[in-house]
This record gives structure tokens, sequence and C-alpha cells, in this order.
């Protein structure tokens, strides 16, 4: 049971040991979403710290004025959001609050990590707090992501039903999530190198190294996709081939197998099986029969998704393994590949 502390970001578990709540958001360029981002966590952390990643929006300004801490990358190095966060861990760590300097050794520090372009329900942070102070071998818990405007765009419906996930013990967690600082910083943080899929990957070492993660069936963020264009989906989805190209390679061995069946479905679909049958056609136009398993594989999702996420996740495949064949062919090359945007300006 927990018991609510007279400052912001802070409670107390049962034990008497205090939790307190920081924050890392990190954007580029989100404009009006930032302003509503951080006015969402504005007296329900203890600290706000924003970090920027080389926009011309005015967006620095935008946070000094809203009170948070800003933290402006190094943008001659190659930006990933995985550094971005790495960035604010270490900022919190840098400056600690002068409350913290007489706090003994009762409180433990949690960190709210939120994308810019995201609101936060308004009872999210107590809910995640009280969870985490009564499970002590949860590292991680997150919780309902929606979509701001699922009606916009049948892409942003697709980002929608893409966060609708099962509740419960989970592998992984998204960029929003509460976390406790200290198993995060004993795993080395974020993987900074990778341009997508980070926050799966830092589960996976987390759950490796003993903590488990938890998703609640709660409120926690409304996401603005503005994906209104077919080229930004497709991007998008080329980026999440890159990451489970990238995921297999660092943690495909068993018993983890990371995203190895994802990056195998990508590649089948999206590259064996099409130009197969396109060469096979060479020696008999029989051959282009084939090609009905395309038709029928949507059916077969559809039962289980409905029809537009059924069409769209097997149309996905072929930009999905442009992105797995992209992440090898650099990996040959002795090469990385910068990061994948795929957003509109807010």
């Amino acid at each position: 049971m927990m018991k609510t502390g007279s400052k912001a970001g802070e409670a107390s578990t049962r034990d008497g040991t205090r939790l307190a709540v920081d924050a890392v958001v990190i954007g580029r360029n989100e404009g009006a979403r930032l302003k509503r981002c951080l006015a969402s966590l504005r007296g329900q952390v203890r600290r706000l710290v924003y970090v920027d990643s080389g926009s011309s929006d005015g967006s620095v300004a935008a946070a000094q004025a809203l009170g948070a801490e800003v933290v402006e990358l190094d943008m001659t190095r190659p930006f990933t959001a995985a550094r971005a966060r790495n960035a604010g861990l270490a900022a919190l760590a840098r400056r600690a609050p002068p409350a913290a300097q007489d706090a003994g050794d009762d409180r433990e520090a949690l960190v709210q990590f939120v994308d810019g372009d995201c609101v936060v329900d308004r009872d999210w942070i107590t809910t995640a707090r009280a969870f985490l102070a009564a499970h002590e071998d949860i590292a991680v818990v997150c919780g309902r992501r929606r979509e701001v405007h699922p009606e916009a765009s049948v892409y942003n419906r697709l980002c929608d039903a893409e966060w609708d996930t099962p509740t419960g013990e989970a592998l992984a967690c998204g960029g929003d999530a509460l976390m406790r600082q200290a198993p995060l910083q004993a795993v080395g943080g974020y993987r900074e190198g990778l341009i997508a899929g980070e926050e799966p990957e830092l589960c996976l070492r987390l759950r490796q190294a003993g903590w488990r993660i938890w998703r609640l069936e709660a409120e926690m963020t409304r996401h603005d996709a503005q994906i209104l264009r077919f080229g930004q989906w497709a991007k998008r989805a080329r980026r999440a081939g890159h990451a489970f190209a990238e995921g297999a390679t660092l943690h495909g061995m068993p018993p983890e197998r990371h995203w190895v069946r994802e990056t195998r479905r990508a590649l089948i679909w999206g590259c064996v099986l099409p130009l197969g049958l396109l060469f096979a056609a060479l020696v008999t136009p029989w051959a282009l029969i084939g090609f009905t398993a395309y038709p029928l594989q949507i059916l077969r999702l559809a039962r289980r998704m409905g029809g537009e996420q059924g069409f769209f996740t097997v149309l996905g495949k072929f930009p999905e393994a442009l992105g797995v064949l992209e992440y090898h062919w650099n990996r040959l090359l002795g090469r990385s590949r910068s990061i994948l945007e795929y957003k509109t300006p807010g």
C-alpha cells in the first residue's frame, strides 16, 4: 500500500522506502505536441528533463518556459532515441536535487520515459508507482497507449491497434514506461546504436538480469502519430524491419531467439516468395498462381484482426524486408544507418 508524499513525484512504500519519480521526455520538432506533453507531467514528477535532438521549431525555449531542465544533444554524432534517453538519465544522475542530499538511503528513484508526441494520463504516475511499490521484482511497468486521432487516417488506426497488446507479464515495453533507475543503470541503459527497437532490447537484458516487465490495464499516454501518407507508414515499416534484423543479430540465439521469427517472416513474404515466383514465371507462367498466397494470407489474418489490419500486415512485409536487407548490407560494409524519420514536424 502506497501513501502519497508531500512533494510532487514522491511517495512511500509500506516499509517506509520513499519512491521519487522523475521524467525524461525526448523530442525533435514536436511543436505544440511537446508543450502538451510537458504540461501533462507538471506537478506529477519531482524533476522534468527534456532532451532535444536538434529541433528548429523553438522546442528548447518552449520546454524551458514550462520549467523543464533541457539537455541539447550534440548533433555532430548520430542521433537515436536510445541515445536521447540515456542523455536524460545522465542528466538526472549529474544534477541531484537538493532534497536528495539529506534523503539517506531510503529513497528509490523511478523514471518515467515519455516520447514528446504523447500526453500522460493524469492518473498514470500514481497508478504505476503504486504497482512498482507493491512488486519489488518488477523493473518496468507500462499501460495503455492510445492514438489521439485514429480517425485521421488508416495509418493512425493501425498504430492504435498495434498498441492494443495483452496485459500482465510482458516481454517488453514501448517508448512510454515507468522504470526503476537502479536496474536500468546496472544493465548499461539503452543500447545507443539502435535506430529502433531499443525498448525490447533493453527489456530483454533486464529480464536476463532477473527482472520482470509488466503491462497494466490502465490508461498511460495519448499519442499523436500524424501518419497521414502511405510513404510515412512504409518508412515506419521499413524501420521496423531494420530493428528486427538488428535485434535478431544481437540476441537471435536460443533461448531468446529475439525477433528471429519477425525477421524470417519479413524476408519470406517481402522478398523470397515474390522474387522466387517471378523467376519461376520465366520458366512457366503458371508459377504466377503462387501469388494467390497473398490474398489467402490476408483472409487468414482478417479472421483474427480484421480486414484492414490483415491487409496492411501483409503489405508491410515488403518495406520490412527492405529494412532487413538494408541492415545486413550496411553491416557487410561496416557502416551504420542514421535514424529513419517518418513524422512531420508538429
